[in-house]
């Protein structure tokens, strides 16, 4: 409408055409791209995923569903670095529905357990010797169980959603006391404990860059599979456990002596290595503790009943120390979560994603995209040839101390050839390390001596290499046994021995844990 046509209307047409007009250009709004100067929104914020709880009142929940991320690109578009890979949520963990008025919602995490317990209870003499072991010691059970306030969340979704016995989320405490770095003396890791050879059957990596059996998300997958798969076997869950502890051929051959003599063959009755005969009656302990604490004079801290992580992905290769600066944690709390990289750098090829807390992922999502340094100051480097330290260091540009600290290399020791070191990362470098390399990277270093001896031998002999046990120094404890990559945290033992504790009985058995 022109100025001129303005100018005939009365006023009380002039206020109808003025209020069209105003309609209309409500009803039509411009976009985002089309207005001059526009701001971009900021970057996604995660959501924390919420538990799976089906609502007892028909009442209406806010929509709580993440948003999808924007690019980095676009919430900073003129202070990305060139090198900067898009940051965006991994797939979300399961179900995500949350209605904050439902009374099940505020329900301690303890409760929602006790519900979903199914296991017939035993009774017994080794039950009572095991309550009475955590009761009197109340600080130990507390630090257990704060500690698996971390995980029990995810456990317990994991379990539901397959339909399994909620009594298996406190496998763990007997298993590891809920510490996803526990090593164990027969080298069994993680918070399940998985055996070398075993977690390989179930797709857990284990190379120098990162150990899959302490991965909270990864081993726990392995775990139920494997108990999905021992309780399909043997039809009882007691049956189930003990293969978990003991190994399915083993168990399998107590029931076939027990079926030859005319005996019973529940789990009561077979013959057993002790560990393997207190491994259920000690799960019933800790359940009865869960049931009852009161009963024992014990104090079980209130776990809320919601997701305590999230994951986020990463597209490119970044060191440890900047994801914990930029999300807000230390290295410590950033392993509690992420237990399973044995090296300062995270390699995207191997590792596509990391688990942090709600609060610290979003203060990462913000801040990544306004780093402008290097993600990445560590690489993988291959040696081309059987190479002493020292020239190996020259070759990558770095002190044969520093060379030999960070790989872990001892004395009189050489790199062969094929071995994958832990060097800087050049300022140029943008690709990632490759696929292969971050699943199947190995290190084998030879003794000086006997390479030397190799070469005043018959032509064409081989340097015989041997691989370093877990934890060594100084040479000591070289062995001819296939290398234990060295984690970045100090390891420990998988149930940490508390005083007064029943002695643990190695036995040949015991040692072929989970290895039938």
């Amino acid at each position: 409408m022109t100025l001129e046509n303005l100018r005939c209307l009365r006023p009380a047409h002039l206020c109808a055409a003025l209020l069209i007009s105003l309609l209309a250009a409500c009803a039509t709004p411009r976009s985002l791209q089309d207005t001059p100067g526009a701001v971009p929104p900021p970057p996604a914020i995660v959501q924390p995923p919420a538990p799976a709880i089906e609502s007892r009142a028909p009442v209406s929940a806010p929509n709580l569903t993440p948003p999808a991320p924007t690019s980095a690109s676009a919430a900073v578009p003129d202070r990305t670095p060139a090198d900067a890979g898009t940051v965006e949520l991994a797939p979300p963990l399961p179900r995500m529905r949350l209605d904050p008025l439902d009374d099940a919602v505020r329900l301690d995490l303890w409760e929602r357990l006790r519900a979903g317990f199914v296991i017939p209870d035993i009774d017994g003499e080794l039950v009572r010797k095991w309550e009475q072991f955590y009761a009197a010691r109340p600080d130990y059970v507390l630090r257990m169980t704060e500690r698996g306030g971390r995980y029990l969340f995810y456990i317990v979704e994991e379990i539901e959603r397959r339909d399994m016995p909620l009594d298996l989320a406190l496998l763990p405490f007997i298993e590891s006391a809920f510490n996803p770095q526990a090593q164990s003396s027969a080298r069994a890791a993680g918070m399940w404990q998985f055996m070398p050879l075993t977690g390989k059957d179930f797709e857990l990596r284990q190379n120098i860059f990162r150990d899959d059996r302490r991965d909270v998300l990864a081993s726990t997958r392995a775990a139920l599979d494997y108990l999905q798969r021992l309780y399909k076997r043997f039809g009882d869950w007691s049956l189930a456990l003990a293969a978990y502890n003991w190994g399915p051929g083993n168990v399998q051959r107590a029931l076939d002596r027990n079926a030859k003599e005319a005996l019973p063959r529940d789990y009561l009755s077979l013959r057993m290595p002790d560990e393997t005969r207190n491994y259920v009656p000690k799960l019933q302990a800790i359940k009865n503790i869960v049931l009852r604490p009161e009963a024992f004079s014990l104090v079980v801290p209130s776990l809320a009943n919601h997701p305590a992580f999230v994951s986020i992905s990463v597209d490119r290769d970044i060191d440890v120390a900047l994801v914990a600066r930029l999300s807000g944690l230390t290295l410590e709390e950033f392993q509690q979560l992420n237990p399973q990289l044995n090296k300062p750098v995270v390699l995207a090829a191997g590792t596509p994603q990391l688990l942090l807390p709600y609060d610290n992922a979003n203060r990462f999502l913000r801040a990544m995209p306004l780093h402008m340094g290097a993600r990445a100051t560590w690489t993988a480097w291959v040696a081309p040839r059987t190479l002493k330290p020292s020239d190996a260091a020259r070759m990558v540009g770095m002190t044969e101390h520093a060379l030999r600290e960070v790989n872990r290399i001892p004395p009189r020791m050489l790199v062969t050839v094929g071995s994958t070191l832990l060097v800087p990362r050049a300022a140029s470098a943008t690709a990632n390390v490759s696929e292969h390399i971050a699943d199947h990277a190995t290190m084998a270093l030879a003794p000086e001596a006997r390479a030397k001896a190799s070469k005043r031998g018959k032509a064409g002999s081989n340097v015989k290499a041997v691989r370093i046990a877990k934890g060594s120094k100084g040479g000591k404890g070289v062995q001819t046994v296939k290398v234990a990559k060295a984690p970045v945290h100090r390891a420990v033992r998988a149930a940490p021995r508390v005083k007064g504790a029943p002695a643990k009985t190695t036995t040949a058995a015991a040692r072929a844990k989970r290895s039938g």
